[in-house]
Order: structure tokens, then C-alpha cells, then sequence
């Protein structure tokens, strides 16, 4: 009783989302183009990052080398991103990374990234308008901080800010009425504060090269220690590092680019466009690769020229850019650099809340989060509900929440999502169960002839006949096109390299220094680990893959995923216990709506309970059911 009970709770957890193509109907508007969403990841993504906590993480975790923090981070954001284009040329839904784990690798894992997206987006509109919020508050001498400074304090270190930020809170509540307003006007305000974003930073990247000083990356320990620097309150001289281009060691580098990070969330914002793109398909990769590197290019020259005009350890945190044109003595550019940067955070601050209510709106469409959350306005084309409520949740966490503990919060929640869609490309390239909408079945089973059913049939059936698990059908096997089995191989190969990378991660993180010490027993089980890892993968290189055209496929599989993964997790190891633990409560929360609420409420469920019943949604169809290792996709 028992155990059958077990048995159907965890067929529930592993059904997988069912993926109409054959339909282009949407409740969306289709009136997104390719450089709409070039605007909406460049935005999304050139904002605090650059003008805000460039300066905190070279200033207290990196130093100059912070240009190598941002290099880290952008190599594994473009590996993830290289893993949405191929989902968003194969599936052009909205749901981003959540809809992608779903189709792939089960419902529980959708719920997982569903709600890990949630969570990076909250904070990542929070952070950026806390950023702008201080920006602002820069230009016009401070009078708000310290305004509020005397009247209203939260003395919670580690949890909430030393002072709520109201302008924060109104900051959202304008732009969460602008999202609702419609897409279109969205997209245009966001083209012309990025547009401006683009000019304010070519102008700090040329000026700083112009004003910088190379010297600013070659101090030394001795002229620290010996020299009489005028050094800020809140730093000594044991503050600053050893001097140097890496002042704080391949520590600071790592920490610094997990922290970093999220400054390259912004794609993932054009993957939640699949209903609202005219050609999703093509504008898609495209879109995500053209931002991406433009995002590098900024970030890498911007922080470059900031620790070059000013010695990293006499920056200011809260607004180091116009600080920075100040101590070179170009008081100007100070003031236009400051209300650039408004603009250039109020586009970030707008891509980062384009994409939340669409993830909670897929959630809620498919019965995993309260179906009220769905609802969409027939007038704006807009998920009317889901931007309401994401704005008031974005809003309430910029007023009260510390913006440091609120980046690492997102970045944990971001790698997640990340891993999670590598995880899936490497599953489903390997798959021999590919997209079948019912109206393609049906047209097979009406248009299809004889013989072509007959082979098809006979294929199948000798498959199924031939396939016996052995170690040639794990090196050599013999289909050129993928089955049941190696699909299967493949799947179990691709969760037990995932379990590797974490426990090779762990060693190489918490062990670092007994590996310095040439410590036999850490360097025996850390070469045993990799060659583990280097025969699973083996065995997934030599699976058949699948064949299906795609305008955009990753490359070199299956390296490129695997390497995704390994940075991802890396980086998430990376992070204080304090920012796990944080995540385990919001995680806890989700699976309690999950247990609750979703799992009852599964559109998928339903349909799986009531085959014949009709589908309203032209996004679900009963009538495919799939191998334990083959993907919907």
C-alpha cells in the first residue's frame, strides 16, 4: 500500500510537459523583433553590475582583477547562454529555463528552476533599484540617506538594510504599471534608455583609458606598508590585499566572479519572449549570443577603466563611477556619468522585471502555482496578474532587504537554473523521442502512406527487439540514430556526471589548501573523481545524437555542456552557508505550494488522468507518451 502510494507520488514528480508546435496560437502579442530583443538582454544586463558593484567587488574581493572576476562569470554565462539559444530555436514557448526542464527532465526539476528563476528576477529587480536608488541619491549630495538616516533604522545585520529605501519601492510600482501598459511600450522605453546606456559607456571606457594610470595595477605590498596612504574609515591597510593586479589571490578571483555573476542574468530574459517574438525561432539565439557579448564587452572594459583611474582600494562603494571621474578631476563627466547611469539602471531595472511575471505566468498556466496567477489582460496582451504580483514581491524586497546578501541570494538561485538547462541540452540531443504535436501525429496517420507506416512500425519494433544493455552498446554502438537505450545510457550518465562535478566541486573548494600541500589522499581521490568523470563522459560522447535540424545547435558536445555545469556549480559552491541557507527557506517555501497546491492542480497530471479529455490549451496534449529516456523534445 505503502509503496504504491510512493510509487505514484514519484511518477508525478518525474511527468514530464507535453509541447504543442504544431499550433501558433498564443494570448500573447507576437510584436517583439530581433533587435527588440538585443535591447531587452543588453539592458537587461549593463546596469548595477557596472555602476554599482564593480566598485564593492573590486574594492573588497578582487581589485583589478576583477576584470578576471567578470571574465569568469561571462565564460559561464555564455556556455548557459549557448544552451538557451538551442531551447529557445527548439522551444519557442514562454517559460524560459523552467519550461525547458520540464519538457526534459521532469515536473519536480520544473518547479526546481521555476522557482529558483523567481527568485534570481525578485532580486535582481531589488539589487537594481536599490543601485539606481543610490545613484540618484549620489547626484543630488545624499540628502536622502540622510534624511531617513535619524527617522528609520532596521537593526538587523545580514537580514534587512540599516534604512528602507522608499524610492526603491516607487521605482518598481512605476515601471510594474509600464509592463502591464503593453509590450510594445515596454520595448521602446527600453530601446531608448539602452541606446543612451550604450553612449554613457563607451564614453567611460575610452575617457578611463584616456585618464587611467597602469601604475593603479601595479602597487605593491612594500609601498603599501610603507607609505602613508589616506585610507577610508571603514578599510585599513590589512583590507586591501597584498597589492598587484590579483591582490586578493585566486580566492578573491572566484568569490568575486560568484558574486559578479548575475550581471550576466540578462539573457535569460529573451528566452521568456518565445510567444511575443514575430520569429522566435531565429531572433531567439540570435538575441542571446549578440547581447552576451556585447554585455562582456562593456563589463570587461568598464571595470578596467574604473580600477585604472583610481586605486581599487580607494573607491567608492555606492557610486564609484562618478567618484571615479571626480578624483581625475573631470567634474563634468561626474554629473553626466551620474545621470547616465540613471538611465542605464532604469533599463536594467525594466529587463529584470520583463521576465518574472512570464515564468510565474507559465507556473500558473500549468497548474503548478495558483491558477489566479495566470490571468491575461485581452486588451495589453499582458500577463496582468503575475506583473502585478511580482512587482509588489520585487517592491516590498528593495525596500527592506541589504543589497549584497540580495546578489548572492540571485546568483545561487541563477547557477541553479543554469546547471539545470545543460543538464537538459545533453539530455535531449541524445534522445530518440523528438517533438510530435497531435496535429502532426494526425496528418501522419491521414497523409502518411502505407509503406512509410509499415518501415516506420518495423524500425520500432526491431529496436526494441535488438536493444540489450552491454559494454559495446556503451562505447560502440551500433545505431546512427538515437534509441531507447542509449537515450536511457545517456540520462543516467548525464545525472551521475552532474553528481561528480558537485563532489569534485566540494574538494576543490573546501580542500584547496591540502591540495596546495600536495596532500596524497585529497590528490588520490580528486584523480579518481576525474577519471570517473572522463569515462562517463566518454560514453556519452560515443551515444548517437539526434539528427533534427534546428536553426541553432550548442557545439562540441558534449564538452560544452559539461564545462556549463562544472562553472556553475563551482560558483555556487563559491557562496557563504548564510546564502544557502537562505535559499533552503525559499526553496522550502516553493516545495510547500509545490506538495500543497501543484502537484494536485498539474495541468499535465489532469491530462495523464483523463486521456480522452480534450485540451483547451493548444500548449498540452494528452496522446504522446515518452521512454523513461527520451524527452518531450
Amino acid at each position: 500500500m505503502f509503496e504504491g502510494k510512493m510509487t505514484t507520488v514519484g511518477k508525478k514528480l518525474i511527468r514530464r510537459r507535453m509541447v504543442d508546435l504544431s499550433s501558433e496560437d498564443t494570448r500573447f502579442a507576437h510584436c517583439l523583433s530581433t533587435l527588440d530583443l538585443i535591447a531587452l538582454g543588453v539592458g537587461s544586463t549593463l546596469g548595477a553590475g557596472v555602476y554599482m558593484l564593480a566598485g564593492e567587488v573590486a574594492k573588497e574581493m578582487a581589485g583589478p582583477s576583477i576584470v578576471l572576476c567578470f571574465l569568469v562569470a561571462a565564460l559561464s554565462s555564455v556556455l548557459a547562454g549557448l544552451c538557451y539559444a538551442e531551447f529557445g530555436a527548439r522551444v519557442p514557448k514562454t517559460g524560459s529555463a523552467y519550461l525547458y526542464s520540464y519538457v526534459t527532465v521532469g515536473e519536480i526539476w520544473a518547479f526546481t528552476t521555476g522557482w529558483s528563476l523567481i527568485l534570481s528576477y525578485v532580486i535582481g529587480t531589488a539589487s537594481v533599484a536599490r543601485a539606481w536608488s543610490a545613484a540618484f541619491d549620489n547626484v543630488i549630495g545624499n540628502r536622502i540617506s540622510t534624511f531617513f538616516m535619524n527617522k528609520t533604522t532596521m537593526d538587523v545585520p545580514g537580514v534587512l538594510a540599516e534604512h528602507p529605501d522608499f524610492l526603491a519601492l516607487m521605482l518598481i510600482c512605476m515601471l510594474t504599471m509600464l509592463l502591464a501598459f503593453g509590450v510594445s511600450e515596454s520595448a521602446l522605453v527600453n530601446k531608448i534608455f539602452t541606446a543612451v546606456n550604450l553612449v554613457v559607456l563607451g564614453f567611460v571606457i575610452i575617457a578611463g583609458f584616456v585618464k587611467g594610470d597602469i601604475r593603479n595595477w601595479q602597487i605593491s605590498e612594500d609601498y603599501i606598508n610603507h607609505s602613508h596612504l589616506d585610507l577610508p574609515d571603514d578599510i585599513g591597510k590589512k583590507g586591501i590585499g597584498s597589492g598587484g593586479f590579483v591582490p586578493f589571490g585566486l580566492e578573491g578571483i572566484l568569490t568575486g566572479a560568484a558574486t559578479c555573476f548575475y550581471a550576466f542574468v540578462g539573457f535569460d530574459c529573451i528566452a521568456t519572449t518565445g510567444e511575443e517574438a514575430r520569429n522566435p525561432q531565429r531572433s531567439i539565439p540570435i538575441g542571446i549570443i549578440v547581447s552576451l557579448l556585447i554585455c562582456f564587452v562593456a563589463y570587461f572594459g568598464v571595470s578596467a577603466a574604473l580600477t585604472l583611474m583610481v586605486p581599487y582600494f580607494l573607491l567608492n562603494k555606492e557610486s564609484p563611477l562618478p567618484e571615479a571621474f571626480k578624483a581625475v578631476g573631470w567634474e563634468p563627466a561626474r554629473y553626466a556619468i551620474a545621470v547616465g547611469s540613471l538611465c542605464a539602471l532604469s533599463a536594467s531595472l525594466l529587463g529584470s522585471m520583463f521576465p518574472m511575471p512570464r515564468v510565474i505566468y507559465a507556473m500558473a498556466e500549468d497548474g503548478l502555482l495558483f491558477k489566479c496567477l495566470s490571468h491575461i489582460n485581452p486588451r495589453t496582451k499582458t500577463p496582468l496578474s503575475a506583473t502585478i504580483a511580482s512587482g509588489f514581491l520585487a517592491a516590498v524586497t528593495a525596500l527592506l532587504f541589504d543589497l549584497k546578501d540580495l546578489v548572492d541570494l540571485m546568483s545561487i538561485g541563477t547557477l541553479l537554473a543554469y546547471s539545470l538547462v545543460a543538464v537538459c541540452v545533453l539530455i535531449l540531443r541524445y534522445q530518440s523521442g523528438q517533438l510530435n504535436s497531435p496535429k502532426a501525429m494526425e496528418m501522419l496517420e491521414l497523409n502518411g502512406n502505407e509503406e512509410e507506416r509499415a518501415i516506420t512500425n518495423l524500425t520500432a519494433a526491431s529496436d526494441q527487439q535488438k536493444e540489450t544493455l552491454s559494454l559495446a552498446t556503451l562505447f560502440n554502438p551500433s545505431a546512427d540514430t538515437p534509441t531507447a537505450l542509449s537515450g536511457c545510457i545517456v540520462y543516467v550518465c548525464v545525472s551521475v556526471i552532474a553528481a561528480l562535478i558537485t563532489v569534485i566541486c566540494v574538494v576543490l573548494t573546501f580542500k584547496v589548501t591540502a591540495l596546495k600541500d600536495a596532500s596524497v589522499g585529497w590528490i588520490v581521490v580528486l584523480v579518481l573523481l576525474l577519471v570517473a568523470l572522463l569515462i562517463f563522459t566518454i560514453i556519452v560522447w560515443m551515444q548517437p545524437q539526434s539528427n533534427t535540424r534546428l536553426n541553432f545547435k550548442v557545439p562540441f558536445l558534449p564538452l560544452l555542456p559539461i564545462f556549463s555545469i562544472f562553472i556553475n556549480i563551482l560558483l555556487m559552491v563559491q557562496l557563504s552557508a548564510g546564502t544557502w541557507v537562505r535559499f533552503a527557506v525559499w526553496m522550502a517555501l516553493g516545495f510547500m505550494i509545490y506538495f500543497g497546491y501543484g502537484i494536485r492542480n498539474s495541468v499535465e497530471g489532469k491530462n495523464a488522468e483523463e486521456p480522452c479529455a480534450t485540451v483547451e490549451k493548444p500548449l498540452h496534449h494528452p496522446g504522446l507518451d515518452l521512454s523513461p529516456g527520451a524527452a518531450a523534445v
